[in-house]
Order: C-alpha cells, then sequence, then structure tokens
C-alpha cells in the first residue's frame, strides 16, 4: 500500500469516527430533554432554551421549534465557515432536533436539582462529543462568528454567553425564578461536561524544570524513565544567564519519581507542574485516535 493510499484509508477512518461521534452526541444530548430538562421545565440556554419556554407558553414541540429557529440563522451565518463543517453542523442540527421530540424516552422522576445536574450532564456530553466530530449543533455559533466578524470587540463567546443571559431572564419572567437558577446551573454543568469531553479524562502533567543539572536530570529521566524530554529556551530575568528548562509530560503515577531524580540532582532546582488534559503522541493515546 503506498502512501497515497494510507493517506485516503487514515482520512477515511477519521470521517467514519466524525460521523459516529455526531450520531452519538445528537441522541445522548437530546436525551436529557425528555428525561430530565422538559420535565423541570429547564431551559440550557441557546435556542433551545427558547423552544422550552415557547413550549410552555403555547406548547410547541421543543425540537421542531428549535430547528425552525436554528435554519434562518444557519442561512445567515453558513459562509462563515468551511462546507464540510457547515454541512455536518446543518445535519447534527436536524438529527438532534428531530431526536428530542422522537426518542422514546419517559421522564425520570428526581428532584429538581438533581435533574438539572444530570440533565446538565447528558447534554454537555452529547455537545462534546458533536464537537469532537468537527459540529455544532446551533445556528447561533455561526451568527456568533458573522456578529464577530463585523464587531470585534464582541468574541464569540461573550456573545454566546450574552444569548444564554437573555434567555435566562426570559425563563425568570415566563417561567419562574426557581427554573431560571436551575437553568444558570445547568447551563454551567452541561459546559463543564463539554469541556470534560473535549480535553478528555487523562490526568496526565506536564511538568517544567529549571535546573543547573538540566543535562544529568534530562538524561536520567530519558533512560530510567524511558519519557521524551523537551528543553526549552529561557533566560533569567535577574541574573540574565541562558539555561533551557526541562519539560516532561507524565501520569500523575510517575511524578514522584520524577521529584526524586530532580531531588537527586540538584536539590535547589526549581519545578512546577501542572495539568496536561490530553496527551497525543509516543508513549501516549495516538494522535490518529481524535478527530
Amino acid at each position: 500500500m503506498n502512501l497515497m493510499e494510507k493517506l485516503k484509508k487514515s482520512a477515511g477512518r477519521q470521517t467514519l469516527m466524525a460521523w459516529i461521534q455526531i450520531v452519538a452526541g445528537c441522541l445522548i444530548g437530546a436525551a436529557a430533554y425528555p428525561t430530565f430538562l422538559d420535565p423541570g421545565e429547564i431551559a440550557p440556554g441557546g435556542l433551545t432554551g427558547v423552544a422550552m419556554i415557547l413550549r410552555h407558553l403555547w406548547g410547541w414541540n421543543i425540537g421542531i421549534t428549535s430547528l425552525i429557529l436554528n435554519i434562518p440563522l444557519f442561512i445567515v451565518g453558513y459562509r462563515t465557515m468551511g462546507r464540510v463543517f457547515a454541512f455536518r453542523s446543518l445535519v447534527a442540527t436536524v438529527l438532534f432536533s428531530l431526536a428530542i421530540d422522537v426518542l422514546p424516552l419517559q421522564a425520570i422522576e428526581v428532584e429538581p436539582i438533581l435533574g438539572t445536574i444530570y440533565g446538565g450532564i447528558l447534554l454537555g456530553v452529547g455537545l462534546g462529543l458533536i464537537l469532537r466530530g468537527g459540529a455544532t449543533t446551533g445556528g447561533t455559533d455561526m451568527c456568533a462568528r458573522l456578529v464577530h466578524k463585523y464587531l470585534p470587540f464582541l468574541s464569540v463567546g461573550m456573545f454566546l454567553f450574552l444569548i444564554d443571559c437573555i434567555v435566562v431572564l426570559a425563563v425568570w419572567f415566563f417561567i419562574g425564578s426557581s427554573e431560571a437558577l436551575y437553568a444558570l446551573i445547568c447551563i454551567f454543568v452541561s459546559g463543564k461536561a463539554v469541556d470534560m469531553v473535549m480535553l478528555g479524562l487523562s490526568q496526565n502533567k506536564a511538568c517544567f524544570v529549571i535546573t543547573d543539572a538540566w543535562e544529568s536530570v534530562s538524561k536520567r529521566l530519558m533512560t530510567e524513565m524511558e519519557r521524551g524530554v523537551t528543553q526549552l529556551n529561557a533566560r533569567g530575568a535577574y541574573t540574565g544567564a541562558e539555561r533551557p528548562v526541562v519539560l516532561c509530560v507524565l501520569p500523575p503515577q510517575e511524578v514522584s519519581r520524577l521529584k526524586e531524580i530532580v531531588r537527586q540532582e540538584d536539590e535547589k532546582a526549581f519545578m512546577f507542574i501542572t495539568e496536561a488534559h490530553e496527551a497525543l503522541g509516543e508513549g501516549f493515546s495516538s494522535l490518529n485516535s481524535d478527530v
């Protein structure tokens, strides 16, 4: 198999995985509505939140109403996106909206706060999978990018945040104050769930070591721990001296061993450790495992 055939095969697998994630995300996210959100009248922001308010007022179906509201925004904003992203997003929006109305799921009777949390988790996991598949379920995203294009001072995130705030205020006015407060919790929980899915569950640590013994520390990390090491060029602000900063990404269970190596080589070394939400490449997950 030549290189071109391998590339085509790899691209085909990635495309298939993207669509699997989109479909799964639509079904999981849509399941949050009949099971938790709709029974508690918890509007999770965006156009589906608007659709839930309209359902409360006039009994309209959430999914179909959301779809009707989304289509004009797609027409206005699709030019701000590539054709592949726009097509995937259109399919995801239609499937997500229809699934809200047609999934044969019964309401789960729980305390309102539990319904808010579990509904937010389901919705966030679903939206996260859709985003990982290279799509979105709201024309509001495209509209936000279009607004940002002509009003650069208003970021995409700020525009979407304003929409959510307007929806929450509308819930307060038309449905009730408790439901509005639950909506805020749902928006927060679903956002965290989206981040979890997008960034992964990995708790790998990125360790930065500043030491005069950078050569011996680097060598021991590579030979004894069999971990890749990167040396970053750096200069001390006080002394003006140049010396590399040693960077090594590790699973959490190996951090104590790294600390011991650094301590043995240079007790005066300085190091700091941060979260590496996702590590891809040699020694970690394959770069081809995600889309």
